[in-house]
């Protein structure tokens, strides 16, 4: 379905306009005078002339000067750089489509926070259409009944295709916004970008009182953190939900794949990104999404996002991988799990040392550089490693913990990867059994997508090739 969506237009033909304010992503770090590290995904980007000056400017926010415009967009375009576009909220400029099957108790508190919005309902075959019929009456707000059920993909597609206005907003049901004019008026207002196709807000879980609402509002699987990200496959946020997805109607294109009931979402972002559009995270933008509201649900929930992996796979390959390094962080990491930290520290120190030969040309402190490089893209990668791991394969960790000789070195694994959830959140004792049934969920998901799909791309690693060369780690030539 790709080639459905429209090409983006050129980012040479789309420089960033002077007076555009701007700021440089919190994570991008500057090694030496020419260089700057971050971005989405993360790379190394070296900063000629007088474009050091320039991007450090950026760093507090400011606008872009004349003859900055194409080094901004280029940034943009990498995700160092965040323009803050400001706007006023034009309601003829946004149709808000609510797909929704007989949750009428969810729908109608949100339509009371729309008063004043062009907002269509679908009825995605209800079993009970008169309820929906009768609120959507109320509100005074346009409806959609379809007679078979499509899934959520297929009823904002039937919403889209009812509407005109050149910006969709796709809200669940159960969906919260506190201020829905203050939302979409940031959200709309990111569209001043002509390369950006869609952008979504930060989806918190609610405020609940209960073990399961208070693990949601610190681990929801719909919230993607709390910085701002260009949404790239394989970066910091590789993609956003649909829960709140704000779109250009020209970028749009054929929609969401009506064949995915999980993860439709996730299939559009990354085929917007294939045709060279812009889909950015605004995380200082928040709505709330309240947990399901039974264990049997809720753990229904997981596994089926993790179930939606298959058939991702089979779109989008190596993207969905369970765990994705070089083999050089890979091999440093093992042999220090299997008690031989100086092979994993000679690996490191040869991978620096080769960073080092091949930036050397480009002037500075390229030891500092390759030194800063080296240890976020290595050393800094084993508790994320470890995470990965437990994610999916968590059950097979376990199991490996029963064999007396693996028991030590699968706990550590279990141990490091389900503690990092907790590296940007106060710990609680009582999220531990929430934690370990989420991933456990989530890695039976996988498994059963795999199995649906007849398909291991799901649980495949994948391995990046590296220019390291196995002789240079094992010493037959030296690293230049």
């Amino acid at each position: 379905m790709a080639d459905l969506i429209p090409l983006a237009p050129a980012p040479v033909a789309a420089p960033v306009p002077a007076g555009t304010l701007v700021i440089l992503d919190e994570q991008a770090q500057f090694l030496d005078r020419d260089y700057v590290a971050g971005g989405s995904p993360w790379r190394l980007l070296r900063l000629p002339g007088g474009s050091r000056s320039v991007a450090d400017r950026w760093r507090d926010g400011a606008a872009v000067r004349a003859g900055e415009e194409r080094f901004a967009r280029t940034l943009v375009q990498q995700g160092l750089l965040h323009p803050l576009y400001r706007g006023v909220l034009d309601v003829e400029s946004i149709d808000v489509v609510i797909p929704v099957r007989d949750d009428v108790a969810s729908l109608r508190p949100l339509l009371s926070q729309l008063l004043g919005l062009h907002v269509t309902v679908v009825d995605d075959a209800s079993l009970n259409p008169i309820l929906i019929a009768e609120c959507a009456r109320q509100f005074d707000v346009a409806l959609i009944r379809l007679e078979t059920n499509r899934g959520p993909g297929g009823a904002r597609n039937a919403g889209a295709g009812a509407t005109t206005r050149p910006l969709l907003c796709f809200l669940d049901a159960d969906v919260s916004l506190e201020d829905a004019a203050d939302v979409l008026e940031r959200l709309s207002a990111q569209f001043q970008d002509p390369l950006l196709a869609a952008c979504a807000p930060r989806v918190r879980g609610g405020l609940g009182a209960s073990a399961r609402a208070r693990f949601e509002r610190r681990f929801s699987p719909l919230d993607m953190g709390a910085r701002n990200a260009l949404v790239v496959p394989g970066g910091p946020v590789s993609y956003v939900p649909s829960a709140c997805l704000v779109v250009r109607r020209s970028a749009f294109g054929s929609g969401f794949d009506e064949q995915l009931r999980t993860g439709e979402d996730v299939d559009l972002v990354w085929r917007l990104h294939d045709r060279g559009w812009l889909v950015r995270y605004v995380a200082g933008v928040a709505v709330t999404h309240e947990a399901r509201g039974t264990w049997r649900h809720w753990f229904g929930q997981r596994i089926a996002y993790g179930a939606s992996s298959g058939e991702l796979a089979q779109r989008h390959g190596h993207r969905l991988a369970p765990i994705r390094s070089d083999p050089w962080t890979l091999a440093a990491w093992s042999s220090v799990l299997l008690g031989q930290p100086m092979v994993g520290a000679r690996v490191v120190r040869v991978t620096r040392d080769h960073l080092r030969a091949r930036i050397a040309n480009e002037g500075g402190d390229v030891g500092e550089v390759a030194n800063k490089v080296v240890n976020k893209a290595m050393v800094g990668a084993g508790a994320p490693l470890a995470r990965a791991l437990v994610r999916t394969f968590g059950l097979g960790i376990l199991a490996c913990a029963l064999h007396p000789r693996l028991r030590r070195r699968a706990l550590i694994v279990f141990v490091v990867g389900t503690a990092w959830r907790w590296r940007h959140e106060r710990f609680h004792l009582g999220d531990v059994p929430l934690a370990l049934a989420d991933d456990v969920a989530y890695g039976v998901g996988v498994i059963k997508g795999a199995w649906h799909t007849k398909s291991l791309a799901a649980l495949t690693p994948r391995i990046n090739k590296s220019s390291v060369r196995v002789r240079d780690v094992i010493g037959l030539s030296k690293a230049k």
